[in-house]
């Protein structure tokens, strides 16, 4: 059965009253769900930053483990080439063997200094987690605090949101499609979600300006859907009645 334009106005202003509940619960949550958010993004990338750290700390354990082996390499080579220095049988195999061992000892030397450097940034790696584990643990507590805080508030409001979404679900069977989607497309472009509005003391309900008497009798009337000629707002209605319009003086 074909709805009439007043039966889809009333369908229309009924949704709305549903969906401006919804957002007043919305509204009570405040700004508590970004920054949930906001603080679970936060501690995402200090615990990506603490994982880069340890990963960097393990690659300069590996390399002071690899700097560790060939010194001891070395060390077995100075050792067996002064053994064999005790057998040269001509200056030459001496100086030979005692240039080997020179060699042996810078590889030594060098290898220390490379530890010695990896130890180095293995500290300042540690002191960069320790900083960031710090403010890791503080926006952890933040977390926690806010999300006690959200939770309450949504189990407060619940029941309530459940109820709104299924009379909206609801509502929404008793519109036609392309003014539901008419509708979402105002909603969504409204800052305050507001599709369709009343007239109020001759003004818009949406965005205020004056709307003419006689067009304040149209929207009475209910005969066509009429929308605000500055907001594009639907006007479902005109509390109390219509301004009489202007007439000319006799």
């Amino acid at each position: 059965m074909e709805l009439t334009i007043a039966q889809k106005l009333d369908a229309l202003l009924k949704l709305q009253t549903i969906d401006s509940s919804l957002d007043d619960l919305i509204k009570i949550r405040g700004s508590l769900p970004e920054e949930v958010r906001d603080l679970e993004d936060e501690i995402a990338g200090f615990e990506t930053r603490i994982g880069k750290f340890n990963d960097e700390i393990s690659t300069l354990n590996d390399e002071i483990e690899r700097n560790r082996l060939s010194k001891k390499d070395a060390e077995r080579l100075i050792n067996r080439y002064k053994d064999q220095q005790m057998n040269v049988r001509n200056n030459r195999e001496y100086d030979a063997i005692s240039k080997e061992i020179e060699l042996q000892s810078l590889e030594i030397e060098l290898a220390d200094k490379r530890i010695k450097e990896a130890l180095f940034r293995i500290a300042g790696k540690e002191d960069e987690i320790k900083a960031t584990q710090g403010a890791l643990n503080e926006r952890k507590e933040d977390l926690r605090v806010k999300k006690q805080e959200l939770d309450q508030i949504l189990a407060e409001s619940e029941e309530e949101e459940k109820r709104l979404k299924v009379d909206r679900d609801e509502q929404a069977t008793h519109i036609e499609e392309r003014l539901l989607k008419s509708y979402t497309k105002i909603r969504g472009n409204a800052l305050n979600g507001l599709a369709v509005v009343t007239v109020k003391r001759g003004a818009c309900g949406g965005c205020f300006n004056v709307v003419p008497p006689q067009r304040q009798a149209d929207i009475k009337d209910k005969k066509k859907i009429i929308v605000c000629e500055h907001c594009g707002r639907v006007l479902a209605d005109v509390e109390g009645a219509p301004e009489p319009a202007v007439t000319g003086r006799r």
